[in-house]
């Protein structure tokens, strides 16, 4: 149980003890500051511990920002700071060091939590002050301070604060007027039950997998229900976000389940969708093959941007002053967020076009609206970073070399280029990624099945691949370098599962994809995470982006397309493994070994 040490003066009624408890503390009272350094040491290493001010006036709700979430280490509000046991070491010299100064022999003198979070800043320590906003978090210096701060308290509502703060500050139009309005109490609603945005975020699944079972049926019935479910999905998907910034309940391994499952429902929808209208005699897996593709290219230039411009110093891109002009002006900035076709909006066109349209329509919707969304982003991402002026660190060219996901042969083609590399101009490397990508692609479009020309093309990607890697990624397109390899390999297999012509070996292409995606996200949320990339280890496992694209093209040259999808089939079950049982592993010793809290907001709703 985490521990509350209360400092200076105690004032009759005041209900701060009240408020500590109800918030899990146990709490402890300082006759002096030498009391109070001797109260701390006694807290064992493993828990949280406050101190704070006997006097302290505020909302409830106050002290919850400012004592329990867990993503900080030391954190404080006026009149309370707290560290978690990474930060305990840096709390207790703070402590020592007002106590050694004498400037706090009497703790009912000055303010000690404040004293002890002003030393933690000198000394670099890194404490976390939440916005308060309309809430109240004081220490009053006479009774008419107090009167005052009481009377300010009073007049604003703690629950109504916290009930609007649990709503993501940015989000889609769908979401900000159609969803969040009522979501937000259903979170309310899992918090007095005692419930977890974990649990809540596998409800969500397991309501998306419901949807996509209803979709496979092929029924105009079964499309309506699962147009409805795919909905109620969505809403329990705000609720896990809006539940967790309302109980304060973020961890490791919940920002994980939230952003994985995320992907897992849409894509498993997508699955649901063509297996129904293969119920009804239309095959459109090409078309959700397709679909998964483009949304998972789109994810990775969001990824690559965000990680190459995440420390990048010194932005003076006009392209950037002008969004950030469009973005101050109401309207524009709610068109902005929805022609990018957020996940709210997007979930929301899929479902009223499974109940009213047919799958192919609606995936037809959905490539369109992808496409342009993508080609929007892009575009303009291109040109802020071409008008920039900014310095890529170190860990900018790191994430995005973890990004690209290369193996063992692209790192030996690199090895080998590394001196004639630095030679190349900047533009060079993400056109070699995107030539050479273009042109394994087009082989596997443009040749007939059993060709060894997409044998050829892959290997020279392979070769274009190694040579873009050879040098840091700290160009000022680099960051399109991880997208292109990725539409490079999706693509090649999609382009050969279509030239096969038999049945199922697009649905094995499909199985492949995913399960090659989910390595690409789950090494997204490791690097959001600041976990790392996944081991060298899995990476030359599963072969790279460039050895599973050479692999595939080998297999289709050589095997009949009967033998083909069998060996696309055993090859998305092998990857799938491997890349599971290590996430999860990962993961799972992750939260259990106290990994900081995280709370990845991802794709904007």
């Amino acid at each position: 149980m985490p521990t509350a040490i209360l400092t200076g003066q105690p004032v009759p009624g005041s209900p701060i003890e009240g408020d500590l408890r109800s918030l899990g503390f146990e709490v402890r009272t300082a006759a002096d500051a030498a009391d109070a350094e001797t109260l701390l040491a006694q807290v064992p290493g493993d828990q949280r511990v406050a101190v704070v001010d006997a006097r302290f006036v505020g909302h409830l709700h106050a002290l919850r920002l400012g004592l329990t979430d867990p993503r900080f280490p030391l954190a404080a509000v006026p009149g309370a700071v707290t560290a978690q046991p990474a930060g305990r070491q840096a709390l207790t010299r703070a402590m020592a060091r007002e106590n050694s100064s004498g400037g706090g022999t009497a703790v009912a003198v000055g303010n000690l939590a404040d004293r002890v979070a002003t030393a933690l800043d000198a000394d670099g320590a890194g404490v976390y002050r939440p916005e308060l906003g309309s809430l109240v978090a004081t220490v009053p210096g006479d009774p008419q301070a107090r009167n005052e701060a009481r009377q300010a308290v009073a007049a604003v509502d703690d629950e109504a604060v916290r009930l609007k703060s649990a709503v993501k500050a940015r989000d889609g139009f769908f979401t900000t007027f159609f969803i969040s309005p009522y979501s937000r109490y259903i979170a309310r609603w899992c918090a007095r039950r005692g419930l977890t945005p974990n649990q809540v975020t596998t409800a969500s699944l397991l309501t998306a997998l419901i949807a996509a079972g209803c979709a496979a049926t092929g029924t105009r019935g079964g499309f309506v229900a699962a147009g409805v479910l795919l909905i109620a999905s969505f809403v329990l998907d705000c609720t896990d976000g809006q539940l967790a910034r309302y109980s304060l309940q973020y961890s490791t391994l919940g920002a994980w389940l939230d952003a994985t499952f995320d992907r897992a429902k849409e894509y498993a929808y997508y699955a649901g969708l063509a297996l129904g209208a293969a119920r009804g005699g239309d095959d459109v897996w090409a078309l959700a093959l397709g679909a998964m593709v483009l949304q998972s290219c789109r994810h990775v230039v969001d990824f690559s941007f965000n990680e190459a411009n995440h420390d990048a110093t010194a932005n003076t891109s006009p392209t950037a002053a002008l969004s950030d002009k469009l973005d101050s002006v109401g309207w524009t900035v709610w068109v902005r967020r929805m022609i990018v076709l957020p996940i709210g909006e997007r979930w929301a066109m899929i479902a009223v076009l499974t109940a009213v349209a047919t799958p192919r329509v609606t995936f037809y919707a959905l490539l369109i609206g992808c496409a342009f969304a993508a080609a929007y982003t892009t575009a303009g991402r291109v040109l802020r970073s071409l008008t920039r002026k900014a310095n890529r660190t170190d860990r900018a060219a790191t994430a995005l070399a973890d990004l690209a996901d290369s193996g063992a042969l692209a790192e030996g083609f690199a090895a080998a280029f590394r001196d004639p590399a630095r030679r190349l101009p900047g533009f060079a490397v993400p056109a070699l990624a995107l030539l050479g990508g273009a042109a394994v692609v087009a082989t596997a479009v443009f040749t007939e099945f059993g060709s060894p020309w997409p044998v050829v093309a892959a290997f020279g990607y392979a070769l274009a691949s190694g040579l873009a890697v050879a040098r840091p990624l700290k160009g000022a397109l680099d960051w399109l370098v991880p997208p292109f390899f990725r539409a490079a390999e999706y693509g090649t297999v999609l382009a050969l599962a279509v030239d096969a012509g038999v049945n199922g070996a697009l649905p094995a292409a499909f199985g492949l994809v995913a399960a090659v995606a989910y390595h690409h996200y789950d090494t997204v949320y490791r690097i959001r995470g600041n976990a790392g990339a996944p081991p060298s280890w899995l990476t030359r496992t599963i072969g790279g982006h460039e050895g599973r694209t050479l692999l595939v093209t080998v297999l289709a040259a050589v095997l009949a397309a009967a033998q083909f999808k069998a060996a696309l089939t055993a090859l998305a079950v092998a990857v799938a493994l491997v890349v599971l049982v290590e996430s999860i592993r990962f993961w799972v010793s992750a939260h259990k070994g106290g990994a900081p809290a995280v709370h990845d907001e991802g794709e904007p709703a």
